[in-house]
């Protein structure tokens, strides 16, 4: 939330849903405190471990029996045997693990870690985010709160609804403000819990109702205590499980005036500490302006970056050939006819050795059979060629006819000629 928004006035509300005059209070700071689920969800981890009781199983159990190992030798497990004769008892594993009557693995102890210690600042800033929270109507409903029909929030009533002693006149109240829908939710949501938590005395579960801070109790919590889903809580002793139970931020709060006033004193603001706690400033947000592609989109910020590089630099990935096809038809495009030219050899090879093994068991293989097909359209290949070269015409070829025979001319002949020419070169 910015830091520089103005603080609105809240409407106070008087017990019959009537605006009081001149009664409006401004928005204290801790509405203005930074949303923290995170934190709020891991301090309510914490602090709900505070509460647990110890439990452990007896030291003796399991190991209560006379029993001892066989040892070896007798071809049975070494585990401890009871002992004596005459029962199913006796030589039956005991004290182990896995054994029927044994003591379990790794017993519970009652020195377990039962308790966190949570440090004191984190307690304040998860209530002071658990307070926030409660002021954002978004956050509330997606907690599942009714508040449709409510006047405003954060609900702030007067002082007057501290003095209700009656539980009929609390639940007027509640339907006066128009909270009423939000009780008939848990009303609708009593059921028997699923598991063993029935035998252990919280046989029904429901869902939370309207949370009433109050700063004098004058009768108001015995007269709101028997509505269910309805708590109530001092705004002294601001209590993170009621504010946010289950760790979750939103809990429909209706406050008092004067618990309502009292907030400023209780969390103080980012400039002036909390007078009722020490050492305690409101925490503050990160960011002023929570909107971010409004920050990176102004002008500022623009200013400042460096232009963006829009060059693309691919990288080229080195494919292996011999198992990548793509890149072997790159490097030889007639690997495919290779590929295909293995693939048919295979298929015909497969073909005839069908034949071949059918023929010496003396068996015909059905007419729908990969290898008859193939023979068969093999066979009319063979025919469709005989035919196609039986009708094509034949072409008369002209007889050459062959050059004369060339004299043979003898060795004498033929130094008569080398004399001749010697001596016409004379």
């Amino acid at each position: 939330m910015s830091l520089s928004v103005a603080r609105p006035l809240v409407s106070v509300y008087s017990e019959k849903c009537e605006v009081v005059d001149k009664a409006s209070l401004p928005l204290p700071f801790v509405f203005k405190a930074p949303i923290r689920p995170d934190l709020v969800n891991d301090v309510h981890v914490s602090m709900s471990k505070n509460a647990r009781q110890p439990y452990c199983v007896s030291k003796e159990a399991g190991h209560q029996t006379s029993a001892e190992s066989w040892g070896t030798g007798r071809a049975v497990a070494r585990i401890p045997r009871v002992r004596g004769g005459g029962t199913h008892r006796s030589g039956q594993g005991a004290f182990g693990n896995m054994c029927r009557g044994g003591r379990m693995f790794a017993p519970t102890k009652l020195w377990r870690r039962w308790h966190r210690r949570v440090n004191l600042r984190q307690r304040r800033a998860a209530a002071a985010a658990a307070v926030a929270a409660a002021g954002v109507p978004a956050l509330v409903q997606a907690r599942g709160h009714v508040i449709e029909k409510i006047p405003e929030l954060p609900l702030v009533v007067s002082d007057k609804v501290q003095e209700i002693t009656k539980t009929k006149e609390a639940v007027i109240f509640l339907r006066r403000v128009k909270a009423w829908s939000d009780v008939l939710k848990v009303y609708k949501s009593q059921r028997l819990r699923p598991g063993k938590g029935k035998m252990r005395n919280r046989r029904r579960i429901q869902r939370k109702g309207p949370l009433i801070v109050y700063y004098r109790d004058q009768g108001l919590t015995k007269s709101f205590r028997n509505i269910p889903g309805v708590e109530m809580l001092n705004v002294n002793k601001m209590n993170l499980l009621k504010l946010a139970p289950g760790g979750h931020v939103g809990r429909f709060i209706i406050w008092t005036r004067s618990a309502f006033q009292r907030l400023d004193s209780l969390f103080g603001s980012w400039k002036s500490p909390s007078k009722a706690k020490k050492n305690f400033n409101l925490p503050q947000p990160k960011m002023a302006n929570t909107d971010l592609t409004r920050l990176l989109k102004s002008d500022e910020i623009r200013k400042v970056l460096r232009a963006p590089s829009k060059r693309v630099v691919r990288t080229k990935r080195k494919l292996n050939p011999l198992t990548n096809t793509k890149a072997m038809l790159r490097l030889n495009p007639y690997a495919a006819v290779l590929k295909r030219k293995a693939i048919l050899d295979q298929a015909r090879r497969k073909n005839v050795r069908a034949l071949a093994v059918a023929e010496k068991r003396g068996v015909k293989l059905p007419a729908d059979h990969p290898a008859q097909k193939a023979e068969a359209l093999r066979e009319l290949r063979r025919k469709s060629l005989k035919l196609a070269a039986a009708k094509k015409p034949k072409k008369t070829v002209a007889k050459k006819t062959p050059p004369p025979p060339k004299k043979k001319t003898t060795e004498k002949a033929q130094k008569k000629a080398e004399a001749k020419k010697l001596v016409a070169k004379k």
